[in-house]
C-alpha cells in the first residue's frame, strides 16, 4: 500500500516577485500574438467560409437568416480556437521569417 503525500504549500512562494522581462521581449510577445491571431484567423476564416459554400442548404434543417448570422459568429469563434491551437506550427515559422526581414 502506497500513500501519496501532497506537495508542501509555501505561501511565501506565491508572493515572490517575478523576474522583470525586458521591454523588447514584451513587444515581441505582443507582436507575435497579433501576428498569430491575424494569420490564423485569416487562414481559418477563409477555410471555413469556403467549406460552408460547398455544403448545400437542407430544406428541413435550414434556419434562414438567423442561422446565417449565428453561423458567421460560430465560424469566427472556430477560427479563433483553431488559430490558438495551431499558432506554434502555422504562424511561428512565418513570424520568424517576418522578424528576420525587419530592420
Amino acid at each position: 500500500m502506497s500513500i501519496e503525500i501532497a506537495p508542501y504549500y509555501d505561501p511565501r512562494l506565491v508572493y515572490q516577485k517575478q523576474p522583470q522581462v525586458p521591454a523588447t521581449a514584451s513587444k515581441n510577445d505582443d507582436l507575435r500574438q497579433a501576428f498569430n491571431d491575424f494569420v490564423g484567423q485569416t487562414l481559418f476564416g477563409q477555410l471555413l467560409a469556403a467549406m460552408r459554400k460547398t455544403v448545400p442548404e437542407s430544406a428541413y434543417f435550414h434556419g434562414g437568416r438567423t442561422e446565417q448570422v449565428f453561423r458567421a459568429q460560430l465560424d469566427q469563434v472556430l477560427a479563433e480556437k483553431m488559430a490558438e491551437k495551431s499558432a506554434d506550427r502555422l504562424a511561428g515559422p512565418m513570424f520568424e521569417l517576418f522578424m528576420l526581414k525587419r530592420p
